[in-house]
């Protein structure tokens, strides 16, 4: 495959956060790809656990400032940056007070999904594609891994189509096993929306968000999805090979596979 750009979305990543299948191929995978000479972006939450002394991350100041409102309220984004020495892989870290802070990751310390675990993806999207645009840099492929991620297809798709960061885009989904619990609540389609991402667009999903909905609606709006976990549901495999995209089951080795998969989202290229 010619050399890509390509943006990783990781909602978790290995040395940041406790290993984890997704937390070891948020780190694995752009490291592969790197290695592989593709030009690589990645980005996760600055999860409260964290610690940023011992990761080194330092706040980038011509990155951080702007203002997401998300539900009517002005939200902050602040970009933070470290790098993995031992995979030579740089990652920036989308921070905020209100939606992560010291707060820990999708659950809370009594084990309960967060309340607004919906608003912190859809912030977490925004701020993600909009410091790339501020990067000027333009990725061939936006890969998603984690329900955090979920929002970005939709966003890419919809709201930011006509962006020249990413109107040529390629946007892969990967599958991980079910971790949310509760539902995102019965606001999070009005929350979602921004620009031409408009709720009626899904009017054919249930008001009230589980980890399900959200799965689909990031299989949607995606170009190729990937089953990156042997515990994935089924019916979301099924919903996706219904899509009539690239669907790559599981892969224990899975660089030479993701690369292959990536090639034939660009068939022209293979002419």
């Amino acid at each position: 495959m010619a050399k890509k750009k390509i943006l990783f979305i990781n909602q978790e990543i290995s040395p940041y956060v406790p290993d984890n299948n997704l937390s070891l191929m948020g780190k694995g995978l752009p490291q592969a790809m790197q290695e592989r000479n593709h030009e690589i972006r990645t980005f996760m939450p600055k999860w409260g656990t964290i610690n940023e002394r011992r990761g080194q991350l330092h706040e980038v100041i011509r990155l951080s400032g702007m203002n997401l409102i998300i539900n009517d309220t002005d939200h902050p984004l602040i970009i933070k940056v470290a790098s993995i020495p031992s995979a030579r892989v740089q990652v920036y870290f989308i921070d905020n007070d209100d939606y992560f802070g010291k707060r820990l990751m999708e659950k809370d310390e009594q084990g309960e999904d967060y309340t607004d675990n919906g608003e912190r993806a859809i912030f977490f999207a925004r701020g993600v594609l909009e410091t790339v645009k501020k990067l000027r840099w333009i990725p061939d492929i936006i890969h998603c891994q984690g329900w955090m991620s979920a929002a970005i297809p939709f966003y890419v798709k919809t709201a930011y189509h006509d962006e020249p960061s990413f109107a040529e885009t390629k946007v892969v989904t990967s599958l991980f096993a079910q971790s949310l619990e509760k539902q995102l609540g019965s606001d999070f389609k009005q929350c979602l929306e921004f620009r031409e991402g408009r709720a009626e667009l899904l009017k054919d999903y249930q008001d009230n968000f589980d980890f399900y909905e959200l799965s689909k609606m990031a299989i949607e709006y995606s170009d190729g999805v990937v089953v990156a976990d042997k515990g994935v549901d089924k019916s979301l495999v099924d919903f996706a090979e219904g899509k009539n995209i690239p669907v790559l089951g599981y892969q224990e080795d899975f660089a030479d596979a993701y690369e292959s998969f990536y090639g034939q989202l660009f068939p022209e290229e293979a002419e």
